[in-house]
């Protein structure tokens, strides 16, 4: 059994896994363990709540692997808890992920992003802060902006909460002349790169991958129960 944790950074995820791999809405606490419960051999992590509901946990996540079940994370709070975890077996995967584990990105709020409800498809409303990096890196690259100009615009972004970080909130708080704001804001709204997109597509394809036959790994540490294990924590 493979179980994939995905929201607003892939919605339609389904479209892309048949019925090999069972989709589940973003992960929360004790979310993991259910899953390890219910006979899963390989979960993906990339979407988790978060500050109104209390996180997927990482002791969790230990118990998955201490159980030699394949855990992969990416993009979003998978890519988080696969640095966290990464020493005890989880699988980081995606440029976000090895942004995080070099410490090229720290903050956690940079993959957050504002997003409606599963009903509506999880329509974004605001951009990752990771999303505006790749997405200007991309520019830069292509010589679209100067050196500058790039350096401004992340800073702008980088000082949004991450409630309020829209293309034009950022273009708004950068120093060019109004006569040249539109075309900047249509710009960056039409060179978008979604990389927790692109991440959790090969999130996706390692879970499809990955044996979900139960194969003892060599482990050198240990897990210590220290709770009740029960359907939620």
């Amino acid at each position: 059994m493979k179980v994939v944790f995905v929201g607003p950074s892939l919605p339609d995820a389904a479209l892309f896994v048949g019925n090999e791999v069972t989709i589940c809405p973003p992960a929360v606490q004790g979310d993991v363990l259910a899953a390890v419960g219910r006979g899963a051999r390989v979960i993906g992590v990339v979407d988790g709540g978060f500050e109104y509901i209390a996180p997927v946990w990482h002791k969790e996540i230990l118990y998955a692997l201490s159980r030699h079940v394949r855990v992969f994370g990416a993009a979003s709070m998978g890519a988080l808890r696969a640095v966290e975890c990464g020493v005890f077996g989880m699988v980081g995967i995606g440029r976000i992920y090895s942004e995080y584990a070099t410490a090229a990105t720290v903050d956690d709020s940079d993959v957050a992003l504002l997003h409606g409800p599963e009903e509506l498809g999880y329509k974004a409303l605001t951009v990752p802060l990771v999303n505006v990096r790749a997405t200007l890196d991309e520019l830069e690259r292509h010589q679209v902006l100067t050196r500058g100009l790039r350096m401004a615009l992340e800073a702008a972004a980088a000082n949004l909460f991450f409630k309020m970080r829209t293309w034009r909130a950022i273009v708004a708080n950068v120093d060019v002349p109004a006569a040249d704001r539109q075309q900047l804001l249509s710009l960056l709204r039409s060179s978008e790169v979604d990389q927790k997109r692109a991440d959790a597509l090969a999130l996706i394809e390692a879970v499809r991958a990955a044996d979900d036959h139960p194969v003892p790994a060599e482990v050198t540490w240990q897990f210590n129960e220290t709770f009740i294990l029960s359907e939620k924590l």
